[in-house]
């Protein structure tokens, strides 16, 4: 599962077309810091992390690229903790003004949990959206909602997440 997801989003990345690269200012490498709410079936936490990604414009007011992140929980239940979370995904997003940006994405989620000293990985599939105010030319803030559906029916993911970041 995770080997598709990965081609797809590479694929997508390198096969989209680079015209109209002034028609957005939400273009270019990022990179940021994100934090906020973690409910994994249901038990509620506090998640941390950091992202990047790079945006291309696709056409006018319209931009396409990869994303990776890599964040950590407070989430525990019975014992279980949520720990390490790693994410690569494909983002997709319009410009509804020359400041904010709505997107979606989608890709690939490997989550880590912690339990009586051992550990396992589960993998899933992560979609989600939000949207990126543009502070200044460099600066930004974002707020955005993630879902993880994760394999051999262990349920879901939700999080509500807020971040500020930096283009280069």
């Amino acid at each position: 599962m995770k080997t598709a997801i990965l081609a797809a989003i590479a694929a997508a990345s390198v096969a989209v077309p680079a015209f109209a690269q002034d028609a957005t200012p939400f273009t270019g490498p990022r990179a940021g810091a994100i934090l906020g709410y973690d409910n994994i079936q249901g038990s509620d936490g506090f998640t941390y992390g950091a992202s990047a990604g790079y945006d291309i414009a696709v056409a006018p007011r319209i931009t396409a690229g990869p994303e990776v992140s890599f964040s950590d929980s407070t989430t525990k239940d019975s014992g279980v903790h949520a720990s390490r979370d790693l994410a690569a995904s494909l983002r997709l997003g319009y410009a509804v003004t020359p400041k904010v940006l709505a997107f979606g994405k989608v890709g690939y989620a490997n989550t880590r949990f912690e339990f009586a000293g051992a550990h396992q990985s589960l993998e899933g599939v992560r979609f989600g959206g939000g949207l990126e105010y543009s502070v200044t030319p460099r600066t930004y803030i974002s707020a955005e909602y993630q879902r993880t559906e994760y394999e051999d029916d262990f349920g879901g993911r939700n999080a509500g997440v807020v971040g500020i970041g930096f283009r280069f």
